[in-house]
């Protein structure tokens, strides 16, 4: 989301006449653009907007901001250095990051949209029929080029189609709910408006059999092959091919899901997605007969919200006083008693909660139970923090580590400590073992016997023995006197 912090910022429209030179640039085929281009650009296209009346100097702080927002790439270009000054004060170039540019397009998408133009297309139906004959065919002679073209503009259609309806029961449900629409707007677009349905709804009950046939036609050719071919002609080469075509079965299958029904085993709901819409227009347009019937029973009695509200508030301007006014609201909204606090006083002999609260003393409540009506609780526990990349690090290091020791060890029981010179895993392996024999012998008068240790299935000896012997290790040479060591 770090993305979109310059639509939020103080600057937000310098921040976007800047992004729109860059773009300017780029359908210019010009990428890298210093800041000083940047504010030449902005002098042809600004006009008298005075967020686009920025100089050069102006420019750049707005350009490195946008670079920390990773909005902008930059780049350093020692070319524009014409002294060793300029040269050590790092002149830089920016262009769009591949995310930003999305970021400002979807920004730029919203700034344009007109929420009030929204239509069904009833003209894709047809194009999506000659679509699938085409795809049929190109799928019979193994063109993956044009099949790959056509399941690109069924997708494209069909997305555009979904969007279209989904914005136009958004903008009919606006204006079922609405209570604010006069009579003669809705009069004057009523009639459009069922003519439009009722030509939506007729073209898609004609047209849903034919897909619905022609996508069987296409299938019958060969899904698996058709999607191959598709994947295999996909241009996005960085997609490894397992993902290129399931990403096309998926469209497929959405595709198919909204002419097909479940009864033939390809939709997984009751009903395809074409006929819930054509249920769906339906039901608009009785929802829309409903509102008219409502809007003629408003002019016909001469009685409607705005006029009600008109009178109440006349009412309350001729009220005497302010007991007068508070009595009114009453009445008419039932606000007085805030119903969502159970709360009594600590003494209830004293203070009845039968009391009202214009006379009673304040009672002391939380500040959770005032904002939201619900009393306070201790929450749930904190989230226990959990690294689990360095204890899975930490537990291979360990895994590591033993199987090194082990190895040692091994190594150490065949090869013996004498006539060799120990490595430094040896060497260690073997100094942990002599602490743990070491430490077994007791001190008694006399003479001691052997002790043992033993680590990693290997055990260490130590015997008495006449004289020293001495052990070559990495770390150097180690005389034990009268100790003779054998590892098994």
């Amino acid at each position: 989301m770090k993305l979109f912090s310059f639509t939020v910022a103080e600057k937000r429209a310098e921040y976007l006449w800047v992004l729109r030179a860059f773009d300017h640039a780029r359908a210019n085929y010009t990428v890298l653009l210093h800041s000083g281009t940047v504010a030449q650009i902005l002098e042809k296209i600004g006009g008298v907007d005075p967020a686009a009346q920025l100089s050069s100097a102006e420019v750049a702080p707005l350009l490195d901001q946008l670079h920390v927002w990773e909005i902008l790439e930059r780049s350093y270009d020692g070319t524009r250095a014409a002294s060793l000054a300029e040269y050590r004060n790092r002149h830089f170039v920016y262009q769009f990051g591949q995310a930003g540019y999305q970021v400002y397009r979807s920004v730029e998408d919203v700034l344009a949209a007109r929420l009030d133009n929204s239509s069904l297309s009833r003209l894709a139906l047809a194009d999506l029929l000659a679509d699938m004959s085409e795809l049929a065919e190109a799928n019979r002679t193994s063109d993956g080029d044009l099949i790959f073209r056509k399941l690109k503009r069924l997708d494209s259609t069909l997305s555009d189609m979904a969007d279209r309806a989904a914005h136009f029961y958004l903008t009919l449900g606006d204006l079922v709910r609405t209570t604010e629409v006069t009579p003669q707007a809705f009069l004057s677009h009523k009639d459009a408006l069922l003519t439009h349905m009722r030509e939506f709804s007729s073209d898609l009950a004609r047209y849903a059999p034919k897909l619905k046939e022609a996508i069987e036609h296409v299938e019958s050719t060969g899904v698996d092959r058709m999607i191959r071919l598709a994947a295999a002609s996909d241009e996005r080469v960085f997609v490894p091919m397992a993902e290129r075509e399931d990403d096309w079965m998926a469209r497929w299958r959405g595709l198919t899901a909204w002419f097909v029904s479940a009864e033939s085993g390809i939709s997984e709901s009751g009903i395809s997605e074409s006929e819930r819409l054509r249920e769906g227009t339906m039901s608009a347009i009785a929802a829309v007969l409903a509102l008219l019937r409502r809007v003629t029973e408003t002019r016909r009695g001469g009685v409607s919200r705005e006029s009600q509200l008109r009178h109440l508030a006349g009412w309350f301007a001729a009220t005497p006083s302010e007991d007068a006014a508070h009595a009114l609201f009453q009445a008419v909204f039932d606000l007085g008693r805030p119903r969502h606090l159970s709360m009594v006083h600590p003494d209830a002999d004293i203070i009845s909660h039968n009391r009202s609260w214009w006379d009673a003393p304040p009672v002391e409540i939380a500040r959770t139970l005032a904002e939201t009506g619900r009393p306070p609780s201790p929450g749930l526990p904190g989230k226990v923090a959990r690294n689990d990349g360095s204890i899975r690090r930490l537990r291979e290091e360990q895994l590591a580590a033993q199987r090194t020791r082990s190895a040692a060890a091994q190594s150490l029981a065949s090869g013996g400590v004498y006539e060799r010179e120990l490595n430094e895993q040896e060497t260690e392996v073997l100094l942990s073992l002599l602490n743990a024999a070491l430490t077994a012998r007791v001190p008694v008068v006399g003479r001691v016997k052997s002790s043992t240790g033993s680590e990693n299935g290997v055990q260490l000896t130590l015997s008495p023995a006449d004289g020293s012997t001495t052990i070559k290790t990495a770390r150097g040479r180690m005389h034990l006197d009268g100790i003779e060591v054998s590892v098994r």
